[in-house]
């Protein structure tokens, strides 16, 4: 290995890297991504650091390797798998989701991100005592699973005592909003005594300038290049220039160094190149059925190639690409079957199959369903862009055209389920030529359209879903009901930005192929059969399915398939005005993506649960979910938009902050043709202007929404919001309009929510005791109903009537119970309309100051509410996905700021705070 010599021209970075660690000893964390160009001394600085830091604090260090990228959390297991034991000490969800990655128990799939959260729980048990630094030597060969769940770790980390340097060519996407610590090249001076010292007879003074203008400085390279010239190049300065790039002239001239070693040394470097976990028992295994002796070991050694000790190790990284990429195909088949036959069968059968087709050329069945046996065992890890590679290179290796089909198939299935639909498509057209059976056939169409459909939203994207899911009828009955499923959801949220007439098309077909509803209680037949009845023939229709799908989904044991579609439920029921099932749905799908760490769910979830926590005025609640669904999108990328931020917004009459939300709504659903966008910010507007007294503005908004209100959902309720905003502005015609397309959507149903809403409404357009009459009907459903909200904006507007009418004593009443109601919702735009009324009618109410938690930040916010709800300090953590130690360390700065010494004064404490930096 390298010497440990004072770097020229680094001070500034080593400053950065001490200092990373300096702040983990003292228990803070932090993540740095060092990134630049291969020899350009990113190693030469971890040595640095880790012989520096190694004293000081716990060290751990790996190199990633180009032949373990498709091997599922293969840099996990180097980096912690002798860690893991400290496993026992976590939550049961995360200590199961790490020891299956890892190969150590047999469980369904772990999510990512409870691996993550594992990851993050055993490297701060491992940092306790005196801190822990991470190092991952050329981490843009880590394997796609290990990658994601450092890049997890990285972005969480706080207070843990945690330094994780990871050093990569690029930065690509995972780490990109990480700490970056670019590395340049040398400056002239430092690169000339680089220079002197590689080349101790000294070089031409053109030859030596030449060199480091082509080099750009790059130390590796100045070190190198130079034993690659001839004396008569260094003497006289003939010419340098090369077409090659300077990474493969680097290789190059190590390949050079390496030519005059004795041919069973350079196999001997071949074979520690292509066994990248560096196990020296493995090396010496695989040399002796090479017949590889001990002067192989030693003239590799002498050559200053590789050390052999705990663990093998080349001077440099390239070193290890330089000798792979220059054997011949002939030589690296040899050395991989060495390893296949020493790689144990039962305990690392992964890389034992990767090692066996890296040995073979011609198709080989046995080795092809080695492969695909490994491809299952990386879906069981979690590893779905592993199976894909593993799939994709059994394919290519099986000789039976039938079976090459099937599995180009399934690895197009891994790699659209990771996010790259592209590659999906490319393995399907491989497959077109195929024989293939009628199911391979029908799985292909279905793959083609999810794909597709993840490329470009557009018309094709339903029919195409729809097609196949006809296809899968008769062949597999219950991923056809998934399929229609997806497609109906497609044209469902396309709405107006879609196709109207596909809705109906895919609703019909549904009724076409599936089972009538007394024919089954399973709960995805239920909801697909009620969500295509509710399409094609209404509310009424579909009312006694639905509900049934309803009582389904809340008393079976969901599979996967029936979680991920239990929001469709969700949407029924508020489609049925059914807040009550809306919140057991809710609630029920949230507890279960919980518990099972379906975190690809729980967004969905989330939302839903925001939306009940929005209309019973639990506004504190709602902004909760809120802040848990932006730390999921920011820690896996949903990219779920922020309608319930924009909800929050318009209730609290937060107008600037509403305003600009609902412009990027609107311009990101007409991009993605979407139409529930647009209801979501038509109808937030609405709800904004009628809180401000912004009437025109309001009716401006809300009658966008009457040639949709067929689409149910937040294009109906936009039709409260228009009969309150056109009778305050004198449009009594439109009003009435919009009265009727409610009673349309309202009485078939006849929940105390639609029926009271829809007398609310009609309240306003009527006069003397009916109005009366209507107005007290709506107050005493709503109230049985509990939803605080309208039962608020019930009582203002009553207020308000009577007042018009001169009955000030009676007005008063209603407006301070308005007002009552409103403020304690934290509905301010609301609030302030009553207050304004009750003024006009000669009342002036004392409003007191409302606390500010501006001096929380909103992490702290966060742990804070979680802490009212008597969480633990480990179940918070989980919950915002960081960890123990950063949660105590939270509480502590809460507990200092707002004056309080025990969780317990926390629900008086937080009573009324507001957060200026939670608004959208």
């Amino acid at each position: 290995m390298p010497d440990i010599a004072p770097l020229r021209g680094r001070r500034d970075e080593l400053a950065q890297l001490h200092t990373l660690v300096d702040r983990a000893r003292a228990g803070r964390s932090g993540a740095l991504v060092v990134s630049g160009e291969a020899g350009i001394g990113k190693t030469a600085l971890l040595d640095h650091l880790t012989a520096q830091a190694a004293p000081h604090v716990r060290t751990e260090r790996i190199v990633a390797s180009q032949s373990e990228m498709e091997l599922a959390y293969a840099g996990l297991q180097q980096l912690c798998g002798h860690m893991v034991g400290s496993a026992a000490r976590l939550p049961a969800p995360q200590q199961e989701a790490i020891e299956v990655a890892l190969g150590l128990c047999s469980a369904p799939a772990p999510s990512p991100f409870l691996v993550g959260l594992a990851l993050l729980g055993v490297l701060t048990e491992a940092a306790e005592d005196r801190g822990l630094l991470c190092v991952v030597d050329d981490a843009q060969w880590l394997d796609q699973a290990s990658a994601r769940a450092l890049a997890f770790v990285a972005r969480r980390l706080d207070a843990e005592g945690i330094a994780l340097v990871l050093a990569m060519r690029e930065a690509d996407e995972a780490f990109a909003r990480l700490t970056p610590m670019r590395i340049e090249g040398l400056g002239h001076e430092d690169a000339c005594e680089l220079l002197r010292l590689a080349v101790p007879g000294g070089l031409d003074r053109r030859v030596r300038d030449q060199l480091i203008a082509e080099t750009r400085g790059n130390p590796l390279a100045l070190r190198e290049l130079p034993r690659a010239l001839s004396p008569a190049q260094i003497a006289g300065g003939f010419s340098l220039t090369g077409s090659l790039p300077l990474e493969s002239r680097i290789e190059q001239s190590l390949v050079v160094q390496l030519a005059p070693l004795p041919e069973p040394a350079r196999l001997l470097l071949l074979l520690a190149a292509a066994e990248p976990t560096g196990d020296p028992g493995l090396l010496w295994r695989a040399s002796a059925v090479l017949g590889l002796g001990p002067a192989a070991f030693d003239a590799a050694k002498d050559a200053d190639a590789f050390t052999v000790g705990t663990r093998v190790g080349f001077r440099h990284p390239l070193v290890r690409s330089a000798v792979y990429r220059a054997a011949s195909p002939s030589d690296r088949r040899r050395v991989h079957a060495a390893l296949a036959d020493v790689t144990s069968a039962e305990y690392d059968p992964d890389r034992r199959a990767w090692h066996r087709a890296g040995a073979t050329l011609e198709p080989d069945e046995d080795v092809a369903a080695d492969l695909e046996r490994s491809a299952v065992r990386a879906r069981t890890r979690g590893g779905a862009a592993a199976a894909g590679a593993f799939l994709e290179r059994a394919a290519e290796l099986t000789p039976s055209p039938f079976r090459r089909g099937q599995r180009l198939i399934a690895a197009a299935e891994a790699k659209h389920d990771v996010g790259a639909p592209t590659e999906a498509l490319r393995l399907l057209e491989s497959a077109r030529a195929l024989p293939l059976t009628p199911l391979q056939e029908a799985l292909a169409a279905r793959m083609r359209a999810r794909a597709g459909y993840a490329l470009r939203r557009d018309r094709s994207g339903v029919q195409n879903l729809l097609a196949a899911a006809q296809g899968l009828e008769g062949l597999d009955p219950v991923l056809a009901r998934d399929t229609y499923i997806e497609a109906l959801a497609a044209a469902t949220y396309g709405g107006r930005l879609g196709d109207a007439e596909q809705v109906t098309a895919v609703a019909k077909a549904i009724l076409a192929a599936t089972p009538a509803a007394e024919e089954t209680d399973r709960a995805r037949d239920l909801i697909l059969r009620g969500q295509a009845l509710l399409a094609t023939e209404g509310q009424e229709a579909a009312l006694t399915t639905l509900r049934r799908a309803q009582r389904a989904f809340l008393e079976q044991a969901p599979d996967f398939l029936e979680l991920h579609w239990m929001w469709f439920a969700s949407r029924a029921a508020q489609d049925l005005w059914d807040p009550a099932g809306l919140r057991a749905l809710a609630e029920r799908q949230v507890e279960l993506a919980r518990s099972e760490g379906v975190v690809t769910v729980l967004p969905i979830a989330l939302s839903l649960l925001m939306l009940v926590q929005l209309t019973q005025g639990d506004l504190d609640a709602a902004e909760a979910s809120c802040d848990e669904i932006d730390i999921i999108k920011e820690v896996t990328g949903n990219p779920l938009p922020q309608y319930g931020r924009l909800l929050l917004a318009a209730y609290r009459g937060q107008a600037e902050a509403a305003e600009r939300s609902a412009e990027r709504i609107r311009a990101d659903g007409r991009a993605r043709g979407e139409g529930y966008a647009l209801s979501a910010a038509n109808f937030s507007e609405a709800v904004l202007y009628n809180g401000l007294g912004r009437f025109a503005d309001a009716v401006a908004c809300a009658w966008r929404e009457l040639p949709y209100t067929h689409e149910l959902n937040l294009a109906m309720r936009t039709l409260l919001e228009l009969v309150e905003a056109a009778v305050h502005t004198g449009e009594y015609a439109l009003a009435e309009q919009a009265l009727e397309q409610l009673a349309d959507v309202t009485r078939p149903v006849g929940t105390n929510y639609a029926l009271g809403l829809l007398a609310m409404a009609e309240a306003q357009l009527r006069s003397g005791d009916e109005s009366e009459d209507l107005f007290r009907e709506a107050i005493k459903r709503l109230e049985q109903e509990r939803i605080s909200i309208w039962v608020g904006r019930c009582r203002l507007l009553y207020g308000e009537a009577l007042n018009r009418q001169g009955r000030s004593t009676d007005a008063r009443e209603q407006l301070r119970t308005a007002h009552k109601v409103l403020s304690a919702c934290g509905v301010h735009g609301f609030a302030q309309r009553a207050a304004d009324e009750l003024k006009a009618c000669g009342e002036t109410l004392r409003v007191h100051a409302r606390a500010s938690a501006a001096q929380l930040t909103e992490q702290e916010l966060n742990v804070a509410r979680l802490a009212r709800e008597g969480l633990t300090n480990r179940e918070i953590g989980a919950r915002l996905f960081i960890s123990a130690h950063t949660v105590e360390y939270h509480l502590r700065k809460v507990f200092v700021k707002l004056g309080i010494k025990r969780r317990t004064e926390l629900q008086s404490a937080l009573a009324g705070l507001t957060l200026a930096a939670s608004s959208p």
